[in-house]
């Protein structure tokens, strides 16, 4: 007899989704809108390549003052693929933002430390939707912080498990990739370092944006009225539980 495939569940609601359905959803945006998405990894391949080529001041200067930005940028087009997105002066302060929330990551391909990745990361997942705050929901800059920061606070762990997740697939993948070409020359392995980034970088900010949709959400269910448990029931010790004069008990 013919094996007949068991269904998959159906997916979770934004506001329960998990780390692993985040990943999923990621990929799955990534396979139906490919090469938008594709695009998304030119920013953070083009930094990953000048972060290794350049040396001195001037890969500081780089690092610190472009990479934020070019990552900011890339986010916000992930941003434009999961939801509408503000325009003109909106787009500028997203990037703004991106800056303060990126920065760290940026700062840790410069000046490297035990931990300085996990704060890094730490510090994405609170301030880093602040930039579809300012994208998504056109606020302004100072707003855009303190919603973001909301955002991030409606469940901080997941939005740092989501981040980090999204990381460790990332590096794993490349792992893999690397010991596959690593009987390469030094000029191919660069080639296909640049390859990999140019691919894999996506996934994290598509990622990252189906983020904010969880923390939304997440937000937006925490503020709904909650029903009394008794429903407005009478209760059984009260003899007028809703306020009206019972003639039996008064008896």
């Amino acid at each position: 007899m013919p094996r007949t495939s068991t269904p998959l569940p159906p997916p979770l609601p934004p506001e329960t989704r998990t780390v692993g359905q985040l990943v999923a959803e990621a990929l799955k945006l990534y396979g139906a809108r490919f090469w938008p998405s594709l695009a998304l990894g030119v920013g953070p391949a083009v930094f990953g390549v000048a972060d290794r080529e350049l040396e001195g001041a001037v890969r500081v200067a780089f690092d610190v003052l472009a990479g934020p930005l070019v990552l900011a940028g890339s986010y916000a087009g992930a941003l434009a693929l999961v939801r509408p997105i503000g325009r003109g002066r909106h787009v500028a302060i997203a990037l703004g933002a991106g800056f303060v929330a990126f920065l760290p990551i940026c700062l840790a391909r410069v000046w490297i430390f035990p931990g300085i990745d996990l704060i890094a990361l730490a510090w994405l997942a609170l301030f880093g939707l602040a930039v579809p705050a300012a994208l998504v929901e056109r606020r302004g800059f100072a707003d855009s912080v303190r919603r973001g920061i909301q955002l991030a606070r409606a469940d901080y762990v997941h939005a740092l498990g989501s981040l980090a997740t999204l990381v460790i697939t990332i590096f794993l993948t490349g792992l893999v990739l690397f010991f596959t070409l690593r009987a390469l020359s030094d000029q191919a392995l660069r080639v296909a370092g640049l390859l990999a980034l140019l691919v894999l970088a996506p996934v994290f900010m598509l990622g990252a944006a189906i983020l904010y949709v969880d923390q939304e959400a997440r937000v937006e269910s925490s503020s709904r009225p909650r029903r009394r448990r008794d429903a407005d029931l009478h209760s059984a010790l009260e003899l007028d539980g809703a306020g009206r004069s019972d003639a039996e008990g008064e008896s």
